[in-house]
């Protein structure tokens, strides 16, 4: 994945709030998910709006106060991992 990337979340992942982070559960899979606050800030992002992964990247730094670089790493960290594990993936 790179920032200039759109992404598209899989129709088989439920998400839910709990206890102060998300949750999310691969329906085909019946594997749970847990995201820190980070996480599923971004998580959030990506579910709500048409966003790249540069424009949640900028968001994070901003939210959380972090450097441009942290952020960026982060976003692809995250976005990497729940690809390989079928929650989401390039759009297009």
């Amino acid at each position: 994945m790179q920032l200039t990337d759109k992404i598209e979340l899989s129709d088989d992942v439920v998400a839910r709030e709990v206890a102060g982070e998300i949750v999310l559960l691969d329906l085909a899979s019946g594997t749970y998910f847990g995201l820190n606050q980070v996480g599923g800030r971004i998580w959030q992002m990506l579910e709500s709006e048409d966003y790249s992964l540069a424009d949640v990247a900028s968001a994070l730094q901003v939210e959380f106060d972090v450097s441009q670089d942290r952020a960026e790493s982060d976003v692809l960290s995250l976005v990497g991992d729940l690809s390989q594990n079928g929650l989401l993936r390039k759009a297009g």
